[in-house]
Order: C-alpha cells, then sequence, then structure tokens
C-alpha cells in the first residue's frame, strides 16, 4: 500500500471498484455535501469532489472533501493546474492529507473562458503531467518540487489521473496515458463511455503496452436521463462521442429516464468483462439520487 486510501486497498486486493462524482455548489453550505454522503455511503468505494468543474467558482474541493470524509465517505480530491501556482498546489495537497484525505485526482482544468469568470487570469504554472509527477515526489522522494527534502510527515497520495480514450488523435491517447502512468498515476479515470466499441479498441491498445498491469483503470459510466440530452452531447460537448443507436434507442421509449439507468447498467456488465478495466466512475450529472440504483442493477454492491 502506498497510502492511506481505502480506494487503493479495494484495487490493489483485485475488486472491481466503484467511484461516483459530485460538484460542489455555488455557496457555502455544505447540507447538500452531507446529503450526499448519506446517500452514497455503503454503495460506492470513493467519491471525486471536482475542483470548480467548468471554470465556474464553487465551493472548495478540500472542504467538500471533509464534509464527506466527516460523514463516513473517502472523497477523492480533485485538483487543477487552472488556478492555482505550485507553491499553492504543493500547500493545499498537504493541508487536505492533513485532514485525512489520501486521494488525487490529478488534472488540467477547463479554460476560464467557458466559466462564470472569463476575464480571469489562468496560471497552467504546471500542467497536468508535471502535476502528477510533483505529488508522486512528495510521496516517493519525500521533495517538494524545487528538490527540498520535506523533513517529516510525508504526505501519502493515491494518486489519480484522467484518460479520454474519444479525443482525437485518437492514437495519441494511449501515448498520453502512458507518459501519466510513468509520471506516477496510480488509477486512471476515464471519460464519459457510450462508444463501447472504440473504448475496446482503446483498451487492446492500453493491453498492447502492457499499461493495464501498472494502472488501475476506472471506466467512466454517465446514466443518460433522455434522448435529448444524448443528442445534446453527441453535437455539443467535445471530446464524447455517443452513437446514434443509443440516442434512437432511447427516442423509441417513453420512459427515457428508465432506459438511460438501464444502458448504463448494460455498459457496465459489458465493461466488467474488459481486460484492464478494473472498475467504474459514474458520474450522474445532476442525478447523484440514481447512483445507488445502477450500482444495485449492475450487481457492485459489496457490502
Amino acid at each position: 500500500m502506498k497510502s492511506c486510501s481505502g480506494l487503493e486497498k479495494v484495487l490493489t486486493e483485485g475488486r472491481f471498484a466503484v467511484t461516483a462524482e459530485i460538484g460542489p455548489p455555488k455557496h457555502a453550505s455544505a447540507e447538500k455535501i452531507i446529503e450526499y454522503a448519506k446517500m452514497l455511503k455503503g454503495w460506492v468505494d470513493a467519491v471525486n469532489i471536482t475542483d470548480n468543474q467548468t471554470a465556474i467558482v464553487r465551493l472548495s474541493s478540500i472542504a467538500a472533501g471533509v464534509h464527506l470524509y466527516n460523514n463516513g465517505v473517502e472523497p477523492v480530491i480533485q485538483v487543477t493546474c487552472r488556478d492555482r501556482n505550485r507553491i499553492a498546489m504543493q500547500s493545499d495537497l498537504m493541508g487536505a492529507y492533513s485532514l485525512g484525505m489520501c486521494n488525487v485526482l490529478c488534472l488540467s482544468g477547463d479554460h476560464q473562458k467557458f466559466g462564470n469568470h472569463p476575464q480571469a487570469k489562468n496560471v497552467y504554472d504546471v500542467d497536468s503531467i508535471q502535476l502528477i509527477d510533483m505529488v508522486r515526489g512528495m510521496r516517493d522522494d519525500k521533495k517538494f518540487q524545487c528538490g527540498e527534502d520535506i523533513k517529516e510527515h510525508q504526505p501519502k497520495y493515491f494518486i489519480g489521473a484522467v484518460a479520454n480514450p474519444f479525443a482525437d488523435p485518437f492514437e495519441f491517447r494511449v501515448l498520453r496515458l502512458e507518459k501519466k502512468i510513468n509520471a506516477g498515476a496510480d488509477f486512471i479515470q476515464t471519460q464519459s463511455i457510450f462508444d463501447m466499441n472504440r473504448f475496446e479498441k482503446f483498451m487492446n491498445m492500453v493491453r498492447q503496452r502492457g499499461l493495464h498491469k501498472k494502472v488501475h483503470i476506472l471506466a467512466g459510466v454517465t446514466p443518460l436521463k433522455s434522448a435529448r440530452a444524448a443528442r445534446f452531447i453527441q453535437k455539443n460537448v467535445a471530446g464524447m462521442i455517443v452513437p446514434d443507436e443509443v440516442i434512437e434507442r432511447m427516442e423509441k421509449v417513453e420512459d427515457q429516464k428508465g432506459e438511460g439507468i438501464k444502458i448504463a447498467t448494460e455498459q457496465i456488465q459489458q465493461l466488467k468483462k474488459i481486460e484492464g478495466v478494473a472498475g467504474v466512475h459514474i458520474m450522474a450529472i445532476n442525478w447523484e439520487d440514481m447512483v445507488p440504483e445502477i450500482v444495485e442493477k449492475a450487481g457492485l454492491k459489496n457490502y
């Protein structure tokens, strides 16, 4: 074990892991976070806390993580490169660890022009791969990024990163994944998967390079609420592929929400059979209360 992470323990033992994701509120109350914690406790192994997703100001991911932690749910703290320089990042990372949080997900972050402060100055002092290496160095080398020793009480993180099997150029996706693994990533969470054929091609390239033996890959699953929502993602969200047959299937039924849950459940069953997939990351966007139902229907509840 590299860290105190319960998620690491599940993955190391070879159990099929389940993580979920919630976005902190755009206000200073923890009420909703605590509600989510009570709802998800016992159904998932850990819960991601996004870091000002889509560059919109929200409650701090670390503060939200504390509320999850205090209510019996293990948090995965997201840290983006957009808003902090390396000094602030390392300070916040140590602060999170001192509060009991061991899981860190490193990512670039959405550009500020897409958020509610487009005039803000971005930082990007380091990129996501450099961030992964910096966190690994704090843990394994017991050094700050500048090379100075962390002389005592070194933080022990379980380091995560993201991968998008659907962005172009397709062949570069596995090379970028390998760079993140070499930098120190312990687990990977992928973009939402709707095109299973393309994802299987991606995983085949992953296996050819032996990467599935070096990192734990959690496949992204997003339940669709409606055919309209699916069509919107298909037409407007870069880096995501929603096949026409998925949309057509939802259009044919009256209960589109129910069909969305059914599709997500079927996807999980398929993902469980793919060599190298160690778990799933369920991103039920503004539909977090459906996570327990999906987990139960997919036969993933091991508690």
